[in-house]
């Protein structure tokens, strides 16, 4: 039902700056909430930063006040400006969506779906 195509990772010198985007597309449905993972190599799946569709976010420690999360709800699209990029900000970076289906019931069911990822290689 829903698909997720993220863009604009890549490789950059410690200190620089990318910008991931991740948009949405397929049928029908209403966003609750977009997120970045990331997953370095040996460690476990992080949440960087989550943003629900009224505006509140949440950053992790370690990307506090580097990392900007936002959204266009028109779009369906999530981005992540990333600044002051870090070597141990490298790793392969996931966009997660949140959607709701309203059904013929009055109830709504909620579904998760994931993109595929995208490398982000921080130089030292």
């Amino acid at each position: 039902q829903v698909q997720l195509v993220e863009s604009g990772g890549g490789l950059v010198q410690a200190g620089g700056s990318l910008r991931l985007s991740c948009a949405a597309s397929g049928s029908m449905f209403s966003i609750n909430a977009m997120g970045w993972y990331r997953q370095a190599p040996g460690k476990q799946r992080e949440l960087v930063a989550a943003i629900t569709s009224g505006g509140s976010t949440n950053y992790a420690d370690s990307t506090k006040g580097r990392f900007t999360i936002s959204r266009d709800n028109a779009k369906k699209t999530v981005y992540l400006q990333m600044n002051s990029l870090k070597p141990e900000d490298t790793a392969v970076y996931y966009c997660n969506v949140e959607v709701s289906v309203r059904f013929s019931d009055g109830y709504d069911r909620k579904y998760n779906y994931w993109g595929q990822g995208t490398q982000v290689t921080v130089s030292s």
